[in-house]
């Protein structure tokens, strides 16, 4: 699975860097061979499985090649929910050292019960704390909320 996703990554990098590669291949003034053949081509530079090939070329037959953001942010999430990953992102004011991510990942990881890959944002604006969100969930410390808490029971009386 994660060779499946790490293929699907550069083929999705490939085309988000050169937009003009999937221009050619949604063109319907060129033939589906010589889509097909360019196809072929890249995932041979790019070293990929016969597997990822095979399926590059399915989508391409039927004209879904557009669709492949779609596909391969969904298979990389399958693919997290079967290996027992989640990869929550992290949000904090200032930089954090690896002792604090590593209490943090600990933590999640207790909480989750599954692997934790953490994503590190820095935002200012948060002034302090941290804003954590695991897919859907949002666990917000972070003293810009609790501001806004305050402010809103001040005005509420």
């Amino acid at each position: 699975m994660d060779k499946f996703t790490s293929e699907l990554a550069k083929v999705e990098a490939l085309f988000a860097g050169h937009p003009e590669l999937g221009a050619l291949l949604s063109n319907p003034a060129y033939a589906i061979e010589s889509k097909l053949e360019t196809l072929k081509e890249v995932a041979e530079k790019l070293g990929l499985s016969d597997t990822i090939r095979n399926f590059l070329l399915l989508i391409q037959e039927r004209s879904r090649i557009s669709c492949l953001p779609a596909i391969s942010s969904t298979y990389s999430i399958l693919a997290d929910e079967l290996s027992g990953v989640v990869r929550p992102v992290v949000t904090s004011a200032l930089p954090l050292d690896e002792g604090r991510i590593s209490e943090i990942r600990s933590a999640l990881e207790k909480s989750t019960g599954k692997k934790v890959i953490l994503q590190i944002n820095i935002d200012p604006s948060l002034i302090g704390g941290i804003v954590t969100k695991i897919g859907d969930k949002v666990l917000d410390g972070s003293v810009k909320t609790q501001l806004t808490r305050i402010e809103d029971i001040l005005q509420k009386g």
